[in-house]
């Protein structure tokens, strides 16, 4: 039982929830159980750099903070994380996928959405195979430099396929830097859409981002033809 909590601070990080969650989802929940894993899991995948995004369902059972959350009712937090996984599965907020190789059998989790509907697909399907999806997992710490999947969903909204594409390509061809102040700079400017931060970044590639200054000279030549190279290149030289 929750007692002595003295409140959140005044500056502290947050987990976003699609609003279908609390208007559709959230009423139908019975179970204290499935609630706690489910918003669990939401908590541990913003918590991820990199894409796709997913949990074990080993690391799941590991996790202290977890099993002390389901291990206040009757059984044990193992089993109580069975049922509610198997809830979550079977009322369409989780997807489950088996995969396995000659040395490591996994369950993993995905939040239901179209994007991981689709991940899940090639996964099937031996597009996407384990080796390359390796959950890189990272701990819930008051870090403000977020990767570009989560100042995506955090500044505009949920992904998609396509958009994904188009960040993973993004970010392989801008600094960092460059990406977090260009959603800086969209936010700013109540401009929440990839096609202007996408804009702000080409401005920035072609013209200079502090000086302005096209850069004709050899070096920064050389430096500004990685931009216009890769599959989303035509996004620059547009």
């Amino acid at each position: 039982m929750l007692e002595g909590f003295s409140g959140f601070p005044s500056r502290t990080q947050y987990t976003p929830l699609p609003n279908l969650f609390f208007s559709t989802v959230l009423p139908e929940i019975d179970d204290i159980g499935e609630l706690k894993a489910v918003l669990h899991i939401f908590w541990l995948l913003h918590a991820q750099k990199g894409y796709p995004r997913f949990v074990t369902r080993k690391e799941l059972e590991r996790d202290p903070v977890l099993r002390r959350g389901l291990g206040s009712g009757d059984g044990s937090p193992v089993k109580s994380l069975k049922v509610a996984l198997e809830l979550a599965v079977s009322h369409g907020l989780l997807l489950q996928i088996d995969v396995g190789t000659d040395d490591r059998q996994e369950t993993l989790y995905l939040t239901n959405n179209e994007s991981n509907r689709d991940v899940v697909t090639k996964i099937r399907s031996g597009v996407l195979p384990l080796g390359e999806m390796k959950p890189q997992g990272a701990e819930v710490s008051e870090v403000e430099e977020r990767d570009i999947f989560s100042l995506y969903e955090q500044n505009i909204g949920m992904l998609t396929p396509l958009i994904a594409e188009e960040l993973k390509e993004a970010e392989s061809l801008y600094p960092a830097e460059w990406i977090r102040e260009a959603f800086r700079e969209a936010v700013t400017h109540n401009k929440r859409n990839w096609r202007y931060i996408g804009r702000i970044l080409e401005r920035w590639a072609l013209e200079g981002k502090d000086h302005g200054k096209a850069g004709r000279d050899t070096e920064k030549a050389g430096g500004q033809d990685k931009y216009v190279r890769g599959k989303y290149g035509h996004l620059v030289r547009r």
